[in-house]
């Protein structure tokens, strides 16, 4: 397939970098000038625990000049999404499968605005990644699940086919009829943690233990529950309690969530597509959602405080 990695940072080049190695064509898109140059002459080097594996990689800072792609996968921070798809127009075609790896809820929408709704695919992944120099990726995919599907849930053959693929080149991968309630399942666990971290300035050793806290966390977590089952979209956990309490399983006391990370770098977040998102589908569907609105107006008016505010 003609690939395109629209965002290739850590987990971006992950993906790219794999699927290179298992012969696709494959484009990384990233912004910085510096590092396409860098991939370009150097290669990539993907770092596994075996030890380290240079990839010679094509590398870009746009898509100008490029030929509609079979697959797009959209890994760009969730507030860059629509500019990068609109800077990518020229790449996309009636055929091209727009895919989202990222974070949050609501992507898929504006991604139907503007390649079309026959173009979106949804998915989550838990493959990691972690650049410790330019170019170089530290790889975390061993037991590392990625879901895709179609937003209805049909099994097509064009999600078998990419499924297929990415699990060829080693990133284990699932056709999933029921990518929504996938989707849903981690959108709870982000919602129970996210805004808080960013509000109270809490890493996780402390943020779970205060009692208040996990009490707001629930209600959140509820909230967007209840908003699931009005959408018609069954999700695996029947207890607030326990995304919360995955959201930290297995982290280290100083862990601290992305958004509250995007507030320490003075940067806007993600919450438009975490508890916002929780929020919009609320109205969508007549459930009220007060809690999450309440933490996503804090975490706005934090926004705005910062000085001078930027988006990386």
């Amino acid at each position: 397939m003609r690939i395109c990695i629209l965002g290739a940072g850590s987990l971006g080049c992950v993906f790219g970098g794999l699927l290179t190695a298992a012969g696709h064509d494959v484009l990384l898109v990233n912004r910085s000038a510096d590092l396409v140059e860098r991939l370009n002459r150097d290669g990539l080097t993907l770092a596994f625990k075996p030890g380290d594996r240079v990839i010679p990689v094509r590398a870009a800072t746009d898509c100008r000049g490029q030929a509609p792609f079979d697959l797009i996968v959209v890994l760009v921070k969730s507030f860059h999404t629509r500019e990068a798809l609109e800077q990518a127009r020229n790449a996309i075609d009636p055929d091209t499968a727009v895919l989202s790896l990222q974070n949050g809820l609501g992507h898929e929408d504006v991604i139907a605005d503007i390649a079309g709704p026959a173009s979106v695919l949804v998915g989550k992944t838990y493959v990691g990644g972690i650049m410790t120099s330019p170019g170089r990726v530290v790889a975390g995919v061993d037991g590392k699940a990625t879901h895709i599907g179609e937003p209805d849930g049909t099994l097509s053959e064009r999600v078998r086919r990419i499924a297929d693929a990415f699990s060829a080149a080693g990133l284990d991968t699932t056709a999933s009829d029921r990518i929504m309630g996938v989707v849903w399942d981690k959108l709870l666990v982000n919602v129970a943690t996210g805004a808080l971290s960013g509000i109270t300035r809490l890493a996780y050793g402390d943020l779970y233990d205060v009692p208040e806290v996990a009490d707001c966390a629930r209600a959140a977590v509820r909230e967007a529950m209840a908003v699931a089952a009005a959408a018609g979209i069954a999700v695996s956990f029947d207890d607030p309690d326990r995304p919360w309490r995955i959201a930290g399983e297995g982290l280290p006391p100083a862990f601290k969530a992305s958004i509250l990370q995007s507030l320490e770098k003075g940067s806007i977040t993600e919450i438009d597509f975490i508890n916002g998102a929780v929020v919009r589908w609320g109205e969508r569907h007549g459930v009220a959602t007060p809690v999450n609105r309440t933490l996503v107006a804090a975490i706005k008016g934090i926004e705005r405080a910062l000085s001078p505010i930027h988006t990386p």
